[in-house]
């Protein structure tokens, strides 16, 4: 999840550590110019359309599209009062959006005065990324969320035996297994189908979505009569970034019960970039 998310140096739970002569600080914002064209839609009508976006990072928050005012449609926009934006930013002047008969309210904010922790986002809107329905970055459109440039994944195959055990029933044994390595997040183990007990796997309606490896479709698991919902995830068309693991398996080792064991020894369950449980992607709406 990049510089300021899950284990990145500047996330909740930074995995490293600094020198001592640096001292990491609770939270930063961090915004850089973003060299990509970058489009929101809402409507029919593209509210914002800029080549000079800034990208703006904050602990514990997805990047955010900073969009200069000249590039935004400011007649669409209409105030709608002041309030705080988060503790480093402070407060933020928030917009209505009011085009051709529709109205989405807190669609967008903005600062008239330039704050201490990230100047340089005076004179730009950010829209909130659920209010618009369709970004693009160039012509291709972005799914999730705005990409991170400092996420990065690699996915290695691996000899070393995985087994995965659910209330210490074995329901699958690989030495074909694929690592999944994400910035910011746990390593995932990706399994063969064939090495997987097809007894335990039940279809699941779930679906989420990963910004960078897609779609996600789920299996519940039945043990002993009992279902465990949502357990398995694997994605059966994968963009770019997931092509390694297209179709492939991967157990929720956080889920209560779950084990997962390589070349014996048990995997450490990652620590929650989300409050509450440990999830891959972001939830599509129902």
């Amino acid at each position: 999840m990049g510089l300021t998310m899950g284990t990145g140096p500047f996330g909740q739970h930074p995995a490293g550590s600094f020198g001592a002569a640096l001292e990491r600080p609770p939270a930063v914002v961090y915004a850089e110019p973003y060299p990509r064209r970058v489009r929101a839609v809402i409507g029919g009508i593209t509210v914002a359309d800029s080549d000079s976006v800034l990208l703006v990072h904050e602990t514990g928050l997805l990047p955010v599209y900073y969009f200069p005012i000249d590039d935004v449609r400011i007649d669409a926009l209409l105030p709608a009062g002041k309030n705080s934006l988060s503790p480093l930013l402070g407060e933020a002047e928030r917009y209505s959006l009011h085009a051709e008969g529709r109205v989405v309210d807190a669609a967008a904010w903005g600062f008239s005065d330039a704050p201490d922790a990230a100047p340089a986002v005076a004179g730009h809107l950010a829209f909130a990324w659920h209010v618009v329905d369709s970004w693009f970055e160039e012509d291709d459109e972005i799914l999730g969320h705005a990409p991170d440039p400092y996420h990065r994944i690699d996915v290695r195959q691996s000899s070393r035996e995985v087994l995965v055990r659910v209330d210490q029933i074995v329901v699958a044994r690989s030495t074909a297994a694929r690592l999944l390595f994400e910035t910011g997040l746990p390593t995932r183990y990706y399994l063969p189908r064939e090495d997987v007990d097809p007894s335990v796997l039940e279809p699941s309606d779930t679906h989420t979505r990963c910004a960078y490896k897609g779609l996600a479709s789920y299996h519940s698991l039945r043990i002993r009569d009992e279902v465990r919902a949502d357990v398995v995830w694997y994605y059966p068309e994968p963009e770019r970034e997931g092509e390694a693991v297209c179709d492939l398996l991967c157990f929720f080792h956080e889920r209560a019960g779950v084990q997962v064991e390589v070349d014996g020894r048990p995997v450490r369950s990652g620590r929650s970039i989300w409050e509450g449980e440990q999830i891959p992607d972001i939830p599509l709406p129902s």
